[in-house]
């Protein structure tokens, strides 16, 4: 999808047009006028999301991620238990890693990588895979989820982004400064570019089947960019993201990263309809400095963890924030915490779509 200049003043939303959950997130996505704001948390399929610990009691988080029917089942039960306006795949960002040769453990404190990629001949044994053949697990499941919500709720693909992949397989585990990685990017950076290039191929075939199967978005989770300067980004990264963004047809994009204020302007020219903004930033400056997109954020989940009370309170400063924007995608400034009471996430839920009108809604 392309992104269209805004002009003149939104339409009115019709009174009497009851919207469903995909339409109104679609909406937003096209920064278009719907009756309330959309609302979302990123990891919602997952610990956090009643049901799902009786799934874990029975089936390895990779065995839920690659069998379809369970897949669907961990993505639908947020939709059910929170009333979200959109069902995220329950997946993981190092999954296309797999196919691609890469020995990886997923385990409660992050990914470990059993041979890091550190030179040109670790990332030359990088297989190139077909992503819609060997990852159609991921899109038999969008099939089953889309079928069963019926509209009800919109459907959300996912893929990692270039640079927290690539740190990821270089740093062999999570790292709080990503220095390894950065330091193959200064130091050899035809190695970075080819590993990239290569992440990059698979990451936008990856999220066009996803798409294909019928996800209405697709979100490029580059949670860790926000370790590099704008100018390194700019320089290391940003070609790969835009060539990821800039291929994908057919569905809304969303842009997402941590820790990224400094990095709003060249993640949004590198691409998505919707850039997604962390905690730690202000909606109304990130509005000024991409005026071209909507924005999904950016509530502290840290709130959910205080109680009602502490939730509320936040949850109406980010709509006042918002200002009644069509455009705005309420979420979390990172994934929702697993030991998140789901009666305060469905409360939120709720606070949100009552009192998050956008300009033009009746």
């Amino acid at each position: 999808m392309s992104v269209a200049p805004t002009t003149g003043t939104a339409p009115a939303v019709a009174p009497s047009r009851i919207w469903t959950g995909e339409q109104r997130f679609l909406a937003a996505c096209r920064r278009e006028p719907a009756d309330t704001t959309p609302i979302w948390f990123m990891r919602q399929a997952g610990r956090a999301s009643p049901g799902y610990q009786q799934l874990r009691e029975r089936h390895s988080v990779m065995e839920i991620a690659t069998t379809p029917e369970l897949c669907a089942q961990a993505s639908l039960l947020p939709v059910e238990a929170f009333g979200v306006d959109a069902a995220v795949m329950f997946a993981d960002i190092m999954m296309p890693l797999v196919p691609m040769g890469v020995a990886l453990e997923l385990t409660a404190e992050g990914p470990i990588i059993e041979a890091p990629v550190r030179s040109a001949a670790d990332v030359a044994r990088l297989r190139r895979i077909d992503a819609a053949v060997e990852l159609r697990h991921v899109s038999e499941a969008i099939g089953l989820v889309r079928g069963e919500l019926a509209g009800r709720a919109a459907v959300i693909g996912l893929a990692g982004g270039p640079f927290t992949l690539a740190a990821y397989l270089i740093e062999g585990r999570p790292s709080r400064d990503q220095a390894r990685a950065k330091a193959l990017m200064y130091g050899d950076p035809a190695t970075w570019h080819a590993l990239l290039e290569l992440l990059g191929e698979v990451t936008a075939d990856h999220l066009q089947a996803q798409i294909d199967a019928g996800a209405g978005a697709v979100q490029l989770f580059d949670s860790w960019a926000g370790s590099l300067s704008a100018t390194d980004y700019a320089e290391y990264v940003a070609p790969h993201a835009q060539r990821i963004l800039r291929s994908v047809t057919g569905a809304a994009t969303i842009h997402f990263g941590t820790g990224t204020e400094g990095l709003l302007e060249v993640m949004a020219e590198a691409g998505g309809e919707v850039i997604g903004v962390d905690s730690r930033q202000s909606l109304a400056a990130a509005w000024a400095r991409v005026p071209g997109r909507g924005i999904q954020g950016n509530l502290d989940g840290a709130r959910l963890l205080a109680g009602w009370s502490a939730t509320e309170a936040g949850t109406r400063a980010v709509l006042t924030e918002a200002g009644g924007r069509p455009g705005h995608i309420f979420n979390l400034g990172h994934g929702i915490a697993p030991d998140t009471d789901p009666a305060t996430a469905r409360r939120l839920v709720e606070l949100v779509h009552a009192e998050g009108k956008p300009e033009g809604a009746a």
